[in-house]
């Protein structure tokens, strides 16, 4: 099992634009917005991933600093704490769980930090960087 990364920041009215966060939509692929389901960041291109990591404390460890960016643009204080965030994490990862945070900033603007597990279990999309065993 591997995790790739992705994070969007943007206006939070931008995620109304629903159609285009899922996967049939014609513009899925080209579309900045986070998609519906966490899995269907895999079907994104791989220029999408922030990062990618082979173990899960790495994942997590980035999940923290990801965090730390912008945690002051946040307009209240964070109900669930960085702690509890990375315990959960820390559980889910291993276990082939999504990882998920979505957080309204300052601004009206909201942001996503994903870190999503490959293979993937809510989807069937392939990983977009590694290919199975015998292709090429």
């Amino acid at each position: 099992m591997h995790w790739h990364a992705y994070t969007w920041i943007g206006s939070g009215e931008e995620l109304d634009r629903e159609e285009e966060r899922r996967p049939g939509s014609p513009e899925f692929a080209t579309s900045p917005l986070p998609p519906m389901l966490t899995g269907d960041w895999l079907a994104r291109p791989a220029s999408r991933i922030t990062a990618t990591f082979d173990e899960a404390a790495q994942a997590v460890e980035w999940l923290a600093t990801r965090y730390g960016t912008v945690r002051k643009a946040f307009p209240h204080p964070d109900r669930v704490g960085l702690p509890a965030r990375l315990d959960a994490a820390g559980d889910a990862l291993p276990r082939g769980v999504d990882v998920q945070w979505g957080e309204w900033l300052t601004g009206g603007r909201f942001v996503t930090i994903s870190v999503i597990c490959g293979p993937n279990r809510h989807t069937a999309h392939p990983c977009p960087i590694r290919r199975p065993a015998g292709t090429r």
